[in-house]
């Protein structure tokens, strides 16, 4: 397998090798977000069929479960994205990688990517609550908590602080690459979901609430979930190394020898 070499790329070269890495690596990576979101796929088609009952006990049967995919969904997307950034490691370091061997590498770790997760949440939020600049400020000085937690096997307040210093000086660079994430996942979403929509308005208000049209809807959500979730985690954990190579002269030799005697694409930054 050949490897990338470790240069600085351009923002269009990092894209462009997110994709083909997605590409190329199609059915690993949309395993390795399946798995786990099959888990709250059966979690959320519990909820609905709960709510298409009646009575109080049906209604509170559904806040309980409803609690309960949230819970599910946060450690679903911690452990996806976690074995993720760890697949996108061996694979941009000319390792061979599965979807077992992601997941084996990120034991004890995503019960601390889901912590993360909630403290970079809950600051972002903040910021976009007092002022919407902060909290762009902040998902972009944090974009890289998640891979620094992971590659380098640090705690959250110093992936925190980490990814605040690799990220300085590339936030606008960041901030295009961020933007696209985005809208490349509303335009897939809405291209599988719509036609949903689209049944569900012409059959009139009640189908809406209709448990078929949830049902409907929560699977082309987990298609769609599948497809595009992996684009981001891949985009960010090239960027890692990118920055890694234009702050610190980070290469493929020096990689290979913090790697050497430890799990691979889990070893601490020296």
């Amino acid at each position: 397998m050949t490897t990338a070499p470790l240069r600085p790329l351009t923002t269009g070269e990092l894209l462009d090798r997110t994709f083909s890495l997605y590409k190329d690596n199609f059915a690993l990576f949309v395993g390795i977000v399946a798995l786990p979101r099959l888990i709250s796929l059966a979690v959320q088609l519990s909820s609905i069929s709960l709510r298409s009952q009646t009575g109080l006990s049906a209604a509170f049967g559904a806040a309980l479960w409803g609690l309960v995919f949230a819970l599910v969904s946060l450690m679903v997307a911690a452990a996806s994205q976690a074995a993720t950034v760890v697949a996108v490691s061996q694979l941009h370091l000319g390792r061979p990688t599965s979807v077992s061997d992601a997941y084996s590498r990120v034991k004890g770790r995503i019960v601390r990517v889901a912590l993360l997760t909630i403290v970079v949440g809950l600051g972002v939020g903040l910021g976009f609550v007092l002022l919407v600049i902060p909290g762009i400020i902040l998902a972009l000085m944090w974009s890289l908590a998640v891979p620094v937690a992971i590659l380098e096997d640090r705690g959250i307040n110093d992936s925190v602080s980490r990814s605040s210093e690799l990220t300085k000086g590339s936030r606008w660079r960041i901030f295009v690459i961020w933007v696209m994430f985005i809208v490349l996942s509303i335009v897939v979403a809405f291209l599988i979901e719509w036609p949903i929509g689209l049944v569900a308005g012409m059959l009139g208000a009640k189908a809406v609430n209709s448990a078929g049209i949830q049902v409907a809807s929560a699977i082309a959500s987990f298609i769609s979930q599948c497809l595009v979730g992996p684009l981001a985690t891949i985009g960010f954990s090239l960027l890692y190394y990118d920055q890694r190579v234009r702050k610190e002269a980070f290469d493929l030799h020096h990689m290979m020898e913090t790697l050497d005697g430890t799990q691979p694409g889990l070893a601490h930054a020296t």
